[in-house]
């Protein structure tokens, strides 16, 4: 698991501080802000840019074995199901505000059976 508190942090010190703009980092596109929506999770975390609600935990899973689902969000359940039945896939989750747009990557994890299930179904019986 890889986590990105750091980067946050330090991304908006640099914004309170005014070294960057509000309008460079409240930039959720569209498509994300449907997601958080739809497949999104609320975080109980204030939003720390405008402090008007809590964020929305957004997953992205990526991978090859995804197929067509590949560069899609999902619901934490739907990421169980998946977990058992795929070898391996990257989630990516990102922390949205739906109210000025702040979004951020939180941290980044693998999932998947790890091959598990391919090992099984590669075995012979011993009249192979």
């Amino acid at each position: 698991m890889v986590d990105y508190a750091l980067q946050r942090r330090a991304l908006l010190a640099q914004v309170h501080a005014g070294r960057v703009g509000v309008m460079e980092v409240c930039d959720a596109d569209p498509y994300l802000l449907r997601a958080a929506k739809f497949h999104g999770e609320p975080s109980g975390v204030t939003c720390p840019v405008c402090r008007k609600e809590p964020l929305t935990l957004v997953s992205w899973v990526f991978g090859d074995a995804l197929k067509h689902a590949s560069g899609t969000a999902r619901a934490p359940e739907e990421l169980d199901r998946m977990a058992a039945v795929f070898e391996e896939f990257n989630v990516y989750v990102v922390e949205v505000c739906r109210t000025c747009n702040w979004n951020h990557l939180v941290q980044s994890y693998v999932l998947g059976t790890g091959g598990l299930n391919e090992r099984r179904s590669q075995r012979k019986t011993a009249a192979e």
